[in-house]
């Protein structure tokens, strides 16, 4: 059985070394997601008092490496490793509540026991398993309907189905609800009405049988999943407002990345929350004014330095070729959640230049750079044209953006490995002018660069 693994000593704290701003901080992903945010994370935790994951749900994976071991959460903030930091589950988050008890009950299997270091939100909204099979059916729905290439690639979580609940309101179940027996019983009894009405409707769409949801069952089944949490559920708005008051500082974990956000990403081909830092303030109820807030000088961008992205939507970089699979075989590009290959292709620097601006990173950690050694030329795209045309911004139109040509600019690459490298100057001059590359074009400096995905496989230039 392991053991909790042991945090970031004061005097290797990656912290310190990046001189990071006084007052909170956060996480965000600037492409597509899977950029590797769960080791920056758990490297930084030390420097913070609370780790706050603020949107998305169970659709999200964090893979963090410990030594020989690996830990994938989806849930679970990053900071959970850490047994002697706070983690909160904010408002903005949709919690699937057994998901998050099975992955309780995984850590404990290796040594690592979740208690009083778990705050969930009794304002988060809940996950059912209508939610579920809504979202596999609306997929295969609109696939019937429009074709394959016109669906999502939802991780069929339940996650959108979720958000728009919350969105209709009537529908919409909150975790305070969950200790509430009478009040969910009577609740969830004409939902469940509402709800079989469209699945049976949607399920005879797709030509697929149905078999109604019992209400009786499932609130039983979510009563027993309410007193399993109930240590855990409290007030985080209230919480994080005094421990912010107190001078405790407070880590901002994204879930996803900039360019699946509802509102600024490739909709519709995006996640179904604000999962840039401009999310932080809906959802995790801490706005721009509060104590230490307005020294959040210390975004962090992690940036994957070459490209990948799940499910559909357009990707101007992708390769479909050799070197493609050879990026997502090295890489090990297969979904945390899902197991689903990804779509691999060249750094596309338009987008995070995009996404870094949206979200005012401050710095940029970048991942990735030990998958890309033995390839002699790499591409990065620096433009986009689109019917002879040059674009000056990232399009809006997800049709715009699938007919692009990306603009390369061709960099020396390197051959040999460089995961034992120990130090920034360790690296291939090659390598360092790549990163060089990225930092010059984005308009901000990368401030750490990992050659591996343990804890001690990052460095700074």
């Amino acid at each position: 059985m392991a053991t909790t693994p042991a945090p970031v000593t004061a005097s290797a704290d990656p912290a310190e070394r990046l001189k990071l701003a006084d007052g909170h901080g956060a996480i965000i992903g600037l492409q597509w997601g899977d950029e590797g945010k769960g080791q920056i994370v758990d490297v930084l935790t030390p420097r913070y008092d609370l780790v706050v994951r603020y949107n998305g749900g169970a659709n999200a994976g964090h893979s963090v490496h410990i030594g020989g071991e690996k830990f994938a959460l989806h849930l679970l903030p990053s900071g959970i490793l850490n047994p002697r930091k706070l983690s909160v589950i904010a408002n903005g988050v949709v919690l699937d509540p057994q998901v998050i008890l099975e992955e309780i009950a995984a850590l404990a299997e290796r040594g690592i026991q979740v208690g009083d270091n778990l705050r969930i939100s009794d304002r988060a909204h809940v996950v059912f398993p209508y939610h579920k099979l809504q979202d596999i059916l609306m997929e295969q729905a609109v696939g019937a309907a429009r074709g394959d290439r016109k669906k999502i690639g939802t991780t069929a979580r339940g996650i959108g189905p979720a958000y728009a609940d919350k969105a209709l309101r009537s529908t919409a179940i909150r975790v305070w609800e969950l200790l509430e027996p009478d009040h969910l019983r009577e609740k969830l009894a004409y939902i469940v009405k509402i709800k079989n009405a469209l699945l049976a409707s949607l399920a005879q769409f797709c030509g697929e049988d149905f078999d109604p949801i019992d209400a009786d069952a499932l609130t039983r089944q979510y009563l027993t999943y309410g007193q399993a949490l109930r240590t855990h559920i409290c007030d985080t708005t209230e919480l994080l407002h005094r421990s912010a008051a107190s001078g405790k500082k407070i880590l901002f974990e994204g879930a996803n990345a900039c360019l699946l956000d509802v509102d600024h990403g490739t909709y519709p081909f995006a996640t179904s929350s604000n999962c840039s830092s401009l999310g932080i303030y809906a959802g995790s109820g801490m706005p721009p004014n509060a104590p230490g807030m307005p020294g959040m000088g210390s975004i962090i961008g992690v940036v994957k330095t070459y490209t990948s992205r799940v499910g559909g939507g357009p990707m101007p970089t992708e390769l479909s070729d050799e070197i493609g699979d050879r990026i997502r075989q090295v890489g090990n590009e297969f979904g945390t959640t899902t197991g689903r290959p990804r779509r691999c292709g060249w750094l596309d620097l338009m987008a995070v230049r995009y996404s870094a601006n949206l979200s005012g990173v401050s710095a940029i950690a970048c991942t990735g750079l030990a998958v890309l050694a033995g390839i002699e030329k790499l591409n990065v795209c620096v433009g986009y044209r689109h019917k002879g045309k040059a674009l000056q911004a990232f399009p809006a139109s997800p049709t715009i953006l699938d007919e692009v040509q990306p603009v390369y600019e061709t960099l020396d690459g390197y051959i040999d490995p460089i995961d034992h490298c120990q130090t920034f100057q360790d690296l291939p001059k090659q390598t360092r002018d790549y990163i060089r590359f990225i930092e010059q074009f984005v308009g901000v400096p990368v401030a750490m660069v990992c050659v591996g995905r343990r804890r001690d496989q990052i460095l700074f230039p």
